[in-house]
């Protein structure tokens, strides 16, 4: 497996469908002009771009370490998009979102993951769970899996959560080298028996090489104007101190994972 990742498609929105009200920030279902189906999560939503840098790390890390994860794309909205939306509150959201969005395929059909329905082997239920502890990943609860079934597979969707040190930069090289105590919340933790052998494998998944190769995904767009950061650059490094920090000291989330599980089962 090479450590090159492939570009992420740009498309442009070209219908508004459907909003998705069961997410805070208002994702909705788009069609683009590729004539495929989108989920887009919006700039101009509440978290802004940020989430949309975690959806898109988040996602692409998941997708490396052979996760199923839908296509992401980045999704361009044009200034006009939003004139003709009778709703107002969405209106505001669009008008807000011109510019670079990010857009998750459409799984139609796929229903959401109920862990008392479906049950997740002990290897990809450590998969997962390691993922999360990596990108600090707060929201895969039995009360928003975010998972879904699709074809008789475990999709992950919604990262957008993760890396919430983000929101505070001035925090994160605190938060680096701490165990992530939200993993006791994990839907799949009881299932993670397989810790310490996922670890092993994806550490030779996640090389500095592969790393870079997914950040560098990223729009300027997006990391630019952050105040915390004097240029684009710097903003993108420290994504990359922290993964690679947090990847080479794995064996601390690791065993708050273990001593959690422990305490559950």
């Amino acid at each position: 497996m090479g450590n090159y990742i492939s570009p992420v498609r740009t498309v442009n929105v070209t219908r508004y469908i459907t909003p998705l009200r069961e997410g805070g920030s208002l994702p909705a279902i788009s069609e683009a002009d590729d004539g495929f189906l989108y989920v887009l999560k919006f700039r101009g939503a509440g978290q802004g771009v940020r989430s949309l840098i975690a959806e898109l790390i988040g996602g692409e890390i998941a997708r490396a370490l052979g996760l199923l994860v839908p296509e992401i794309v980045i999704a361009r909205l044009d200034p006009a998009f939003g004139r003709t939306e009778p709703d107002e509150e969405i209106q505001d959201l669009l008008k807000a979102s011109e510019g670079m969005n990010l857009g998750l395929h459409y799984l139609s059909g796929s229903i959401s993951f109920d862990p008392t329905v479906t049950r997740v082997d002990a290897q990809l239920a450590s998969q997962i769970v390691w993922l999360d502890s990596l990108i600090m990943n707060v929201d895969r609860t039995v009360r928003n899996t975010n998972m879904l079934c699709w074809h008789r597979e475990l999709w992950l969707i919604d990262h957008g959560a993760a890396f919430y040190f983000h929101h505070s930069w001035e925090k994160w090289n605190r938060e680096v080298d701490l165990p992530f105590g939200y993993i006791k919340d994990h839907v799949l933790l009881p299932q993670a028996s397989q810790l310490e052998a996922v670890d092993n494998i994806f550490h030779s998944v996640l090389t500095g090489e592969r790393i870079d190769s997914i950040l560098a995904l990223i729009p300027d767009e997006w990391l630019a104007g952050e105040s915390f950061f004097p240029s684009v650059k710097e903003h993108r490094e420290a994504y990359r101190h922290f993964l690679l920090r947090r990847i080479k000291h794995s064996g601390l989330f690791i065993k708050e994972a273990q001593n959690e599980r422990q305490a559950l089962i």
